[in-house]
């Protein structure tokens, strides 16, 4: 008889978050978020301001490092989220050529899928790189000394292979 090996499962689905305090100065600023083992499918990225950003935070995007390349997950020009006010939301809403969708506080908003979407977040894999630490880190350039603000990031995925874990950095 051969082994018997443990199926991969398919369907969990684990919702995973991790808080960021912003205090970058006068720089572009690269913050791991998740640590990503294995092959992972990720059906939602989306974050929220839970203390005002700061005044000047632009080019605000995700990405992924395997230490070697750094390919985008949102469009890496970035979004503008200067002065985003609490309860503001950051979404991963289309492909990686469009930038992530600022939700802000500041007013009562609606956001739905256009008619080309079949999803309103963008389900994407990930295969982190053998024996090298691969994350998902947030990257935003501020001009301020220090900038300010805190971001709650959200990932909900599932394991694609044996093994495959998401951690908060």
């Amino acid at each position: 008889m051969g082994s018997i090996t443990q199926p991969i499962p398919t369907d969990a689905t684990i919702t995973k978050s991790d808080s960021q305090t912003l205090a970058g100065s006068n720089a572009t600023v690269v913050t791991p978020i998740f640590r990503i083992v294995g092959s992972v499918e990720i059906y939602k990225l989306w974050a929220v301001i839970t203390t005002a950003l700061g005044t000047n935070h632009t080019a605000a995007y995700w990405r992924l490092n395997d230490q070697t390349a750094q390919p985008a997950i949102t469009l890496a020009t970035g979004t503008t989220l200067s002065a985003a006010p609490v309860g503001s939301m950051m979404v991963k809403k289309g492909l990686v050529s469009a930038a992530l969708t600022l939700l802000s506080g500041a007013a009562g908003v609606v956001s739905e899928p256009t008619a080309l979407e079949t999803f309103y977040y963008t389900p994407f894999t990930v295969v982190a790189k053998n024996g090298a630490n691969t994350d998902i880190e947030y990257v935003y350039t501020t001009t301020e000394t220090p900038t300010s603000g805190v971001i709650q990031h959200f990932i909900e995925y599932s394991p694609r292979s044996a093994g495959a874990t998401v951690t908060p950095q």
